[in-house]
């Protein structure tokens, strides 16, 4: 290994500028002449809108125009699309209600699109935004989860029921037959919280239009330029995507909430052609919490079928997913396929079946947030497990071993074919990790101060690197899932990488970098890596799902295949020798069983020279393309455990130790790798004690601030204890796995199983707060008193 190459622990390259206040991110792009935009947004979670009145505001300082849904429409723009289509249960597509930029006739939720002010300065169009007159007959609001598909009002026609699809996978009779064979079933009701992403960097966006060249630019806080490029194109129809350039520059955080399109970057970018200047918005923390796609909101009711061995023998899960006032762009995919193939977790569970009813409300649109419906099957599957194991009275740890899948590959009864894995090394190691024999000393000296102790378990399992393209288009996704990459090699041997991926967070100049200095054997600083602009990449999938190294990196990684390829002919022939002889190793291309080589730099010189090719079939030049079409997902996994101490008296819950063991597979920089661990951790811990979207019954939400919002801080989270084991991926060529939502995943369960476990009842919901932590022990208090 080198110092830096694969598998060494390299200080991110781009740092530099963005602890120096050196990064460019949207809102620092100023364009000549630029106006800005404020959207006027509906007070109302439900109303139908009888008339906009907006003469006054047009009179006012600075207005350079004001629109609304009908200029959109007399524009043809069409509506903001959801890319994932799901059939019901009897075949039929799910109802789709239209989704407009800027409202027609129509809001449906508290923070919807009504219009946009552009004028000369940002106080000048909240100014003129103020003085629109909007007339509106309000209804009735559907705010609850769980009763939404039984209102009397109806959000959208298409969908009367409120119900966007009614939608099941598993074998129904074989789950029946495992529960009637049964000795014992564990019932759970669950409840995962809604919750806001909250990216260190708000959404923003600056429209630009070239009358000359008839070319409109977009600079956008997106995770997938090239989508977003396309869904503005093929579907709401703002140009042809030859006259069409998206910009994503330094993205801070995304969280998933930066891979959809939005009604304002969509509006942006068509405003700058109406008003013939450059419009720029940014999102402020207000705005971005009404209008951010929020995640999670399932409720759901599960059980676990078991054997009198304790073997588990099938599970049955019914969800009720909230999706929000709109379809957001991939929202239908998340409680579905993202969701019920993860239901099998790291068990071999012989039958399952699952139900999810999605639905309308007049809150925010609901979509992937960090993890993406893994979270969620990961929740329902190990508080199953560890509610099961204590009514069995069994251990924890031993109850997971027991049932825990040993041989590989490993189909599921749900879709997936898990390909490889090792989960009882990572919980043997966690348990040593955490010092699973000392725990009864630790809740005896917690018990002599008055505190309550608990341990909490969270085998989870991943599915990263959506594919293949075949695979998922059988599923409904709208587009193909692969990845592609060009490498380009200049005259002295310095490279520039296009690539697909796109990083807001993740360090891909770093490791992406660190793969091409491996290959190539050359310095890490003579690598460059550009990604975001459409109109230097030629396509790309973009940054979700973990699969920037198992999909991005894996094509990167046949595109210097073809390189080295290359580079072999031109070595070949500057060392005139048959390219069969030619081996290349450590940075130099060499004539097996002699001294003569040709080290890289000096090849992609003779390869631009191309003095020695006079007469021959090959083209001067060294640059490659690829493109790389997974053939499985990966499958991450590991073991995360948490051991907390309550304080009964004022319900405070404090982390005392976390261990975490997670197979990555093959690690390209572990200290990278562990950052994106602790952060996954931080946020699952936020919503396990502290995050929660609420919406009161008229759909105002009442956090809509972080006096109101609670996020995690450092002191709510203890020293993290990460260790790993490794069992490469056989599904693509670096044998690695995702790492980015893994801590988003298990710390959950691990979190709540450990406050359970303290409190002996099961009766919390996440987020445990202090106070809600409080009336839970009062609880236990009540009931030991009792006894």
């Amino acid at each position: 290994m080198s110092a830096t190459g694969i598998g060494a622990a390299v200080r991110r390259k781009e740092d530099h500028r963005f602890i120096t206040g050196q990064g460019r991110y949207t809102d620092d792009i100023n364009r000549p002449g630029q106006v800005h935009a404020y959207f006027l947004r509906s007070p109302h979670a439900h109303a139908i809108i009888k008339a906009i009145d907006t003469e006054a505001a047009a009179g006012m300082p600075g207005v350079i125009g004001i629109f609304t849904g009908a200029d959109l429409a007399a524009d043809k723009i069409g509506g903001l699309i959801c890319g994932w289509m799901i059939h019901n249960k009897d075949g039929t597509p799910m109802r789709a209600g239209p989704h407009p930029a800027l409202a027609q006739g129509k809001v449906r939720y508290v923070g919807d699109h009504v219009a946009v002010v552009v004028a000369e300065t940002l106080a000048e169009a909240k100014d003129a935004a103020e003085a629109i007159a909007v007339d509106y007959e309000e209804l009735p609001a559907v705010v609850d989860t769980g009763t939404a598909a039984g209102a009397k009002t109806v959000i959208h026609d298409e969908a009367p029921d409120n119900t966007v699809f009614n939608w099941h996978l598993g074998d129904r009779e074989a789950v029946e037959k495992a529960f009637r064979a049964a000795s014992h079933v564990t019932k759970l009701d669950l409840v995962n919280n809604r919750l806001v992403p909250n990216a260190m960097e708000p959404r923003a966006a600056v429209g630009d239009y070239d009358a000359g060249e008839g070319v409109f630019t977009l600079y956008t806080t997106s995770q997938n330029p090239h989508v977003a490029r396309l869904v503005l194109s093929a579907f709401i129809g703002i140009a042809p995507e030859n006259k069409l350039r998206v910009i994503a520059p330094d993205v801070g955080g995304g969280f998933g909430s930066k891979i959809f399109i939005y009604a304002e970057e969509t509006v942006c970018v068509w405003a700058a052609k109406k008003v013939g200047r450059p419009v720029k918005w940014t999102a402020d923390r207000t705005e971005a919490f009404l209008s951010d796609a929020h995640g999670r909101d399932h409720v759901t009711h599960a059980e676990l079928a078991t054997d009198a061995e304790g073997r588990i023998l099938g599970m049955r899960v019914k969800t009720t997913a909230n999706l929000g006032a709109y379809l957001s762009t991939f929202s239908s995919s998340v409680p579905t396929y993202l969701y019920a193939p993860l239901l099998s977790g790291q068990y071999d569970i012989p039958a399952i079946y699952c139900e999810v009813d999605a639905v309308y409300t007049n809150t925010a649109p609901v979509d992937a947030y960090r993890g993406a419906g893994r979270p969620e099957a990961t929740f329902v599957v190990e508080r199953l497990i560890e509610v099961t194991a204590r009514q069995l009275g069994k251990d924890p740890a031993r109850f997971r071993m027991q049932n825990y899948i040993r041989r590989f590959p490993h189909q599921t009864p749900v879709i997936m074919m898990y390909d490889t894995g090792n989960y009882g090394a990572s919980l043997k190691k966690a348990l040593e990790m955490i010092d699973y024999k000392g725990l009864g000393k630790r809740k005896r000296d917690s018990a002599r101060a008055g505190k309550l102790r608990g341990i909490g378990f969270s085998s989870y399992i991943e599915a990263c690197g959506i594919a293949p393209s075949a695979a998922v288009g059988s599923l409904g996704a709208g587009v193909g899932l692969w990845e592609s990459a060009e490498v380009r090699v200049n005259p002295i041997g310095t490279v520039e990488v296009l690539t697909g991926s796109h990083s807001h967070g993740q360090g891909h100049e770093t490791t992406f970098a660190q793969l091409v200095s491996d290959r190539l054997g050359i310095s890490i600083d003579n690598v460059s890596i550009i990604h975001g602009d459409t109109d230097k990449v030629q396509m790309g999938m973009g940054t979700y799902g973990s699969r920037s190294g198992a999909v991005g990196m894996s094509a990167i990684f046949k595109a210097l295949d073809k390189v080295i390829a290359k580079g072999k002919k031109v070595a070949a022939h500057v060392l005139e020798a048959d390219e069969a002889d030619i081996d290349f190793a450590d940075g130099h291309f060499a004539v097996k069983g002699t001294d003569r080589k040709l080290d890289f730099g000096s090849c992609a010189l003779q390869a631009y020279v191309a003095h020695k090719f006079n007469g021959q079939e090959l083209e001067p030049g060294l640059k490659e393309g690829a493109f790389y079409d997974p053939t499985n997902f990966t499958f991450p996994a590991g073991v995360h455990i948490c051991e907390v101490e309550i304080d009964p008296q004022t319900g405070v819950t404090r982390i005392e130790r976390w261990a975490a063991v997670d197979d990555f597979g093959n690690v390209i920089n572990p200290m990278i790798v562990e950052g994106q661990v602790h952060g996954g951790i931080a946020q699952g811990v936020g919503q396990a004690l502290l995050e929660g979207a609420r919406y009161n019954a008229d759909g105002q939400l009442v956090t809509a601030s972080f006096m109101d919002y609670t996020m995690p801080r450092a002191d709510d989270l203890p020293s993290f204890d990460v260790g790993m084991t490794v069992t490469p991926c056989p599904s693509n060529p670096l044998g690695i796995k995702g790492c980015g939502e893994a801590g988003a995943i298990a710390s959950p369960p691990a979190v709540i199983n450990a406050i359970t476990d303290a409190l002996g009842h099961e009766e919390i919901a996440m987020p445990a707060t202090p106070q809600a932590v409080w009336r839970a022990a009062r609880k236990s208090m009540n009931r030991m008193a009792a006894e």
